[in-house]
């Protein structure tokens, strides 16, 4: 009988993509979750279907050009680990088997330069701000642009905010409660720099001292989801050494990099410097999770007028890190809130990191079926804890005519306290 892994060529991500694998009773829970399957309609886009054909191809039961078109369409939101009965960790199997497959396949000449733009330029502020400005500069003539590109333009804001430097240490207001570092991230620098200058406000006013560290960077996370392991554990290194040990708690303020750090540990198998990946890892923890559990030093204060907030729930937040909770307790503390619920919370908008510059079609359906659940709830602004998800949601509002204000949880916080009414 053969190895349903080949231990010597995927070496110690063998072990979990095998318990992944057999995990796995086809049972179908999967399905309804999954955003592909509920476009696509097709069972290999599904996650059975997936982890069938991960399986085949692993075994050398089918050519791995046959898996890829469907793995490629996986957006890896994670919500079928979320509906899963069995604890099937698709996310195990997912990643490593991209990165075996970076290794092997063959891309066409464009795929292989949008890729490397991609990853060439978003996890770099100074190119990312470079590219938010050309853009910008040929959005008068998007129509004209083939269509990837078309799709990119879509996606920035209509201006680009201004810079916002980043002190290095920003202390507590009154007696401190606790200290941490901020991962500042790296596109939401450039597309909303006022989410990190809003996080830094609300922890100071709640008691929260927090550094900055100057020679942190982009988490990785892009480069791990896509399959380019050896790219994004040189960017997970400058981390690793960067951040300090002598705080409370590394805090990310964007889901998609707190899970991508959360997931050193995976990352890192085999590697030399492992333990200290794992190490910053388990100290990694979304802001909103930290405040809640903190608890709040001071009142949350109140918007302006009474304001109904739909929350969307970014899927590396409620899936990848299952925390539904803590920003909903966080927005419900706040006066003139009407917190509201939408339809099919539990499906991606399409985002996912460079899904929506990769799969432009498929993340442009999810974003418009998200955009349209979340004008049915009537809300007038809309929450969420993941920059590439606001702009997501941000483009489809506003392509159907209907833009709404999209801010980060902690904006809202920031909004809402007196601290926030000054600085604005």
């Amino acid at each position: 009988m053969r190895h349903v892994l080949p231990l010597e060529t995927i070496g110690p991500h063998a072990e979990p993509m095998a318990a992944a694998i057999s995990a796995c009773v086809h049972c179908g829970f999967c399905l309804p979750a999954c955003p592909t399957y509920l476009i696509m309609g097709e069972e290999m886009d599904s996650p059975r279907g997936r982890i069938l054909l991960m399986k085949e191809a692993l075994e050398g039961g089918i050519e791995l050009e046959a898996a890829l078109p469907h793995i490629d369409n996986c957006l890896g939101c994670l919500a079928c680990e979320t509906a899963c009965p069995s604890g099937v960790r698709y996310g195990e199997l997912l990643t490593p088997f991209r990165a075996l497959a970076a290794t092997r396949r063959r891309r066409d000449v464009v795929s292989r330069l949008k890729r490397e733009v991609t990853l060439r330029v978003l996890p770099y502020p100074p190119r990312m701000r470079a590219a938010a400005w050309a853009g910008a500069l040929v959005r008068p003539f998007a129509g004209a642009l083939p269509a990837p590109m078309r799709s990119m333009v879509g996606l920035l804001p209509r201006r680009v905010p201004r810079r916002a430097p980043l002190p290095g240490v920003v202390p507590a207001e009154g007696p401190r409660r606790a200290r941490v570092a901020l991962l500042a991230g790296c596109a939401q620098q450039v597309l909303a720099p006022g989410i990190n200058t809003a996080t830094l406000r609300v922890l100071a006013r709640h008691g929260v001292e927090t550094v900055v560290p100057p020679q942190q960077g982009c988490c990785g996370s892009l480069a791990a989801h896509t399959g380019e392991f050896e790219r994004a554990r040189s960017l997970a290194r400058r981390n690793v050494a960067a951040f300090p040990t002598d705080v409370d708690a590394v805090v990310t303020n964007t889901a998609g990099c707190g899970s991508g750090m959360k997931e050193y540990g995976l990352l890192f198998g085999g590697e030399a410097d492992e333990a200290a990946a794992r190490e910053l890892a388990g100290r990694v923890v979304d802001v909103s999770v930290f405040l809640d559990g903190l608890g709040l030093a001071a009142p949350a204060g109140a918007l302006a007028r009474p304001t109904r907030v739909a929350y969307q729930d970014a899927c590396h937040l409620a899936h990848a890190q299952r925390e539904r909770r803590a920003p909903r307790a966080l927005l419900g503390a706040i006066g003139n809130v009407e917190l509201v619920e939408m339809a099919e919370a539990e499906i991606c908008c399409g985002s996912a990191g460079v899904y929506n510059i990769e799969r432009p079609e498929a993340a442009a359906e999810l974003g418009a079926r998200k955009a349209a659940c979340l004008l049915d709830t009537g809300a007038e602004v809309i929450a969420s804890g993941n920059v590439g998800c606001m702009t997501q949601i941000a483009a489809h509002l506003r392509a159907l005519g209907e833009p709404r204000p999209v801010w980060h949880t902690m904006q809202v916080l920031d909004r809402a306290s007196a601290t926030g009414d000054r600085a604005r």
